[in-house]
């Protein structure tokens, strides 16, 4: 018997992996046309998992790749240590992007990927505190290395604030009842774990709910990690910025896991992908063009074989879109 953390490669399967790379891989062949070294950003590098198919495909590829999380970095880089002399493994959020690009001086990139929401390192293991299935400290932050914690957001919060979080972020027609919960119990003794935060949800959302909605918690733990990691007001930022950084054929992919995510992700994905031409007037000009071209009709959503791969593929949206319009020079 052993003890021994299993290989990251066993640990972690890729979300829609190869529909990802397929999507991706034009814009590397683009960039090769023009004489050009592939440049590759997996912006939520996690386990690595996406990076390593990517590398193992396309060996002319420089990848780099970003996350928040130092604890993914370091796996990441145990994975990908056979390329290391193609990658950049770069500790920072996402929306960070055209600041790490141009510290590595990279003018721009031929794809980008974005696998969001919770990694699978951070649901398995337990102190990080993001799963509601077993007892662990009250923490959530992909960064451990700085910012609140969940425990903060439940002791500190007034109950109006809790309402609005639970409610926003969580869709959770129960907020008002959660809330209320959490102040009365906060008031005898504080939140230091999530069995004790689960137990409180648990008396106050009605058993049927479950019947429909899954586990009770789900929704406010959902609330509770989107707000401790600004994840949807970093997605507001990061999308722009990575669209922005696209070299002409050059394509984005994006995976999210809710509807606050994808309506984000699609707001702006269809907006580059219009004519900015005010209405009535007589000619498009070359900068009203559309930018991006969607590849994706609406969101692709996983196979019944892609989901027995990886179950935690089920909830995954899909879209994806390429540059067809040159970046304006800065």
């Amino acid at each position: 018997m052993t003890d021994q953390p299993k290989p990251t490669s066993e640990r972690h399967v890729p979300v829609l992996r190869d529909r990802c790379i397929n999507l991706l891989a034009p814009g590397f062949e683009a960039a090769r046309l023009r004489g050009e070294t592939p440049i590759a950003v997996d912006a939520t590098l996690g386990m690595g998992g996406h990076s390593e198919a990517m590398l193992q495909r396309f060996p002319d590829l420089h990848l780099i790749g970003i996350d928040r999380d130092e604890e993914a970095l370091a796996l990441a880089g145990e994975r990908l240590a056979p390329f290391a002399a193609r990658t950049d493994l770069v500790h920072a959020v996402y929306d960070e992007i055209q600041d790490v690009l141009a510290d590595l001086g990279v003018a721009e990139v031929h794809g980008i990927l974005m696998d969001l929401g919770v990694s699978s390192l951070q649901l398995d293991e337990r102190e990080r505190g993001f799963a509601y299935s077993f007892d662990a400290p009250l923490d959530m932050r992909m960064d451990t290395s700085r910012g609140q914690t969940a425990a903060d957001v439940v002791n500190t919060y007034s109950e109006a604030d809790l309402v609005r979080i639970i409610r926003k972020w969580g869709e959770e027609k129960f907020a008002g009842r959660i809330a209320n919960r959490i102040v009365a119990a906060r008031a005898v003794k504080e939140f230091t774990t999530t069995g004790e935060l689960v137990e409180q949800i648990r008396s106050v959302v009605p058993a049927s709910a479950a019947k429909s909605g899954g586990h009770p918690a789900k929704r406010t733990f959902q609330a509770l990690r989107i707000e401790v990691n600004e994840e949807l007001d970093v997605l507001e930022r990061a999308v722009p910025a990575a669209v922005d950084s696209l070299a002409l054929g050059g394509r984005i992919v994006i995976m999210s896991y809710h509807s606050l995510e994808d309506k984000i992700v699609k707001g702006v994905l269809q907006a580059r992908s219009k004519s900015s031409a005010p209405l009535g007037f007589p000619v498009e000009l070359e900068e009203h063009k559309p930018e991006l071209k969607t590849l994706t009709k609406g969101t692709e959503v996983p196979t019944a074989v892609e989901i027995a791969e990886n179950p935690r593929a089920a909830s995954a949206r899909l879209r994806a879109a390429e540059r067809i319009r040159a970046r304006r020079a800065a």
